[in-house]
């Protein structure tokens, strides 16, 4: 949400929201995080906030964007789950047209919430497969909640062909990314960065060609690593693993895609090979796959790298 919308909305619902800050715990981002979620009063607030995300994804030069939701944040102010996610849903493919970039929205569940709720998400997302919802995720606080529990609500989602992309080795280790692979069928990792504290579990992902969503300010701002020079993007991509770029919560983390970039180039990564992971790992039809990979195979990648 952008600094100024956040703003906006709160002073219209006449709530008073925090100022947004460096974090320095994954405890303060949440709370901030549900706060904004707050301001969302109105179908057409989230309509806006739906719209304003894809605008900026395609004003820093994204071609492809999967926002993701956790629906019942919502469900006190907005109603039944359903008729939020369909604004999502409706925005979303308006705005991708407007931009003209691709969307796909992530259904998430919540591990900090009994499995139960998990399954309940799973199967609105599977309503809404054919509707724009392209995977399921599993967010929140990794610590003292593991992935396993979730199995059956990732189970449902893949028998009905939605793909897997829980959140895991941020702020728990190597057992966590396990977990997401073994018991949910990851078919990409959120974060994943603490799988290289496990080399069998490296080569693993590498012959798996499973793909990590790498976010280095939200590394930093959340005390994942001590500071961008300290982040492990370069073991993970020498140890062959395919890596995005990626801002997380930009507003909230004072980043966007272009400076996460910018981070990369300085650890010394590729443009052009973290481009081509997001392609192998997008949540998109082959149709859709294939241009984007005709989108990079065109674009400069030399001045960028240079730049």
């Amino acid at each position: 949400m952008r600094p100024s919308t956040l703003s906006e909305l709160a002073a219209s619902a006449g709530i008073s929201v925090p100022p947004i800050r460096g974090f320095g715990s994954f405890a303060a981002f949440s709370g901030m995080y549900v706060a904004a979620c707050d301001v969302l009063t109105s179908a057409d607030a989230m309509a806006r906030l739906t719209r304003e995300v894809v605008e900026d994804a395609a004003i820093d030069g994204a071609v492809w964007v999967e926002p993701a939701v956790y629906v019942p944040h919502h469900n006190q102010r907005l109603g039944p789950p359903e008729g939020t996610l369909e604004v999502i849903l409706d925005a979303a493919a308006a705005a991708g047209r407007e931009f003209g970039i691709g969307v796909g929205v992530v259904v998430a569940a919540d591990r900090t919430v009994e499995p139960n709720d998990a399954v309940e998400q799973a199967r609105l997302a599977v309503r809404y497969a054919d509707s724009g919802v392209v995977g399921l995720g599993l967010a929140n606080d990794e610590t003292g909640h593991p992935p396993e529990p979730f199995s059956e609500a990732f189970a449902i989602a893949r028998d009905a062909g939605l793909l897997s992309v829980p959140h895991a080795g941020e702020m728990e280790g190597p057992a966590s990314v396990v977990g997401a692979l073994d018991a949910l069928g990851a078919d990409r990792i959120r974060h994943g960065i603490r799988a290289l504290e496990d080399p069998a579990l490296v080569r693993e992902l590498a012959d798996r060609g499973v793909v990590l969503d790498v976010c280095p300010t939200s590394n930093v701002r959340t005390g994942v690593v001590p500071a961008l020079a300290d982040h492990p993007l370069p073991d993970l991509l020498a140890a062959g693993l395919l890596c995005t770029v990626n801002t997380d919560d930009p507003a909230m983390f004072g980043t966007d895609l272009g400076a996460e970039h910018a981070a990369a180039l300085r650890l010394g990564a590729s443009a052009r090979a973290c481009y081509q992971a997001g392609v192998h790992g997008a949540l998109c039809d082959d149709l859709t796959r294939a241009e984007l990979g005709r989108i990079g195979d065109e674009f400069d990648w030399t001045r960028v790298q240079a730049s």
